[in-house]
């Protein structure tokens, strides 16, 4: 019984459990005769608990120097990004329990950056000792100037999320062409929009998406994640390699998709194939490896729905009621990114 229980405990936390699935993974490669299959997973298992290492230190360092805060901040970030790549190149060869504590653990730290961030970042605009001390010694005279105004809140997840990016727009068509030599293949970030149309034409490496309501976003390739987070009666048309959602309501996806699209806390949300096209979106996506549509699309991991049966949480959009392919080649720039 004791097997089982070291077991489970391995599997219950993400750290044991990486650092089980490396020691199986050199035993592997000393007998390969027996699982040749077994050799590309072991390879990406090594690179990530390394590069989860990375990650950590640099979190870690945000805490015990201060004053290096901000460059380890950057590090940090840089790493998580990394990281998250890794996983997106290998994810459509890792069999899915190793595919989802991955994904987990990137997760992970990526809430920790934020909470680091927020933690750090607001020390700089307020303090709360003053105020402690005014009430603990109250004054004798009554203050001549009046109180300060109730303490800031702490910076919102679009503030700290990475890259060029349209944000805190109304009513707007906002337009951009990452094919543009100083800004292509980098990072792109969509937060507070509200009744916006979205067009990006070329690729970028990921895309960061917050607070959408009653939007329309048509993106170029993105040839590493998309992270969706709060999203509210939008329609997406998008290609990348990996797509995580989460708290996403009434909401329909045109993807096309390496890895299976993976759902958390949704409700509403549609899945149909990717309708988007323009001049020279055929080149971009096989540069960025997504030349080939493998139906994954209509393959939907809801991780907050764990029984065999269909979740209720999402559909496939009945074909009738489909978007046909949009073609955004006359689409021009005309807004800036902020």
């Amino acid at each position: 019984m004791e097997p089982e229980s070291d077991s489970t405990k391995a599997a219950a936390g993400n750290r044991k459990h990486l650092a089980m699935l490396e020691r199986l993974s050199k035993r592997t490669a000393t007998s390969s005769s027996e699982s040749p299959e077994a050799s590309p997973v072991a390879a990406f298992l090594s690179r990530f608990a390394a590069a989860k290492v990375v990650a950590e230190s640099a979190l870690s360092a945000c805490r015990s120097s201060p004053d290096d805060a901000p460059a380890s901040l950057a590090a940090a970030s840089a790493a998580v990004d990394d990281l998250e790549r890794l996983v997106a190149e290998a994810s459509h060869s890792l069999p899915p329990y190793e595919l989802r504590s991955a994904l987990a653990a990137v997760s992970d730290l990526r809430a920790a950056h934020k909470l680091a961030a927020s933690e750090i970042r607001p020390k700089k605009s307020f303090s709360f000792r003053n105020k402690s001390k005014a009430t603990k010694n109250p004054p004798q005279d009554p203050p001549a100037t009046p109180q300060p105004p109730p303490e800031q809140p702490k910076p919102t997840f679009d503030a700290i999320l990475p890259g060029l990016g349209f944000r805190g727009r109304n009513g707007a068509t906002l337009v951009k062409d990452l094919r543009v030599a100083n800004e292509k293949d980098g990072d792109f970030t969509l937060a507070d929009l509200v009744s916006c149309e979205v067009y990006l034409k070329g690729k970028c490496r990921a895309l960061y998406i917050h607070k959408l309501r009653d939007c329309r976003v048509f993106i170029g390739p993105v040839f590493g994640s998309v992270l969706i987070e709060d999203v509210e009666r939008c329609t997406f048309v998008m290609a990348a390699h990996q797509i995580r959602i989460h708290e996403a309501r009434a909401t329909d996806f045109y993807l096309r998709v390496r890895s299976r699209p993976i759902i958390e806390d949704c409700s509403g949300v549609r899945f149909a194939p990717h309708a988007l096209k323009y001049v020279g979106i055929e080149e971009d996506l096989r540069d960025s490896g997504l030349e080939e549509d493998t139906g994954n699309w209509a393959n939907v991991d809801d991780f907050k729905w764990l029984r065999a049966v269909q979740s209720p949480n999402w559909c496939l959009v009945p074909e009738e009621e489909r978007l046909p392919t949009l073609d955004i080649s006359e689409v021009h720039e005309r807004d800036d990114c902020n």
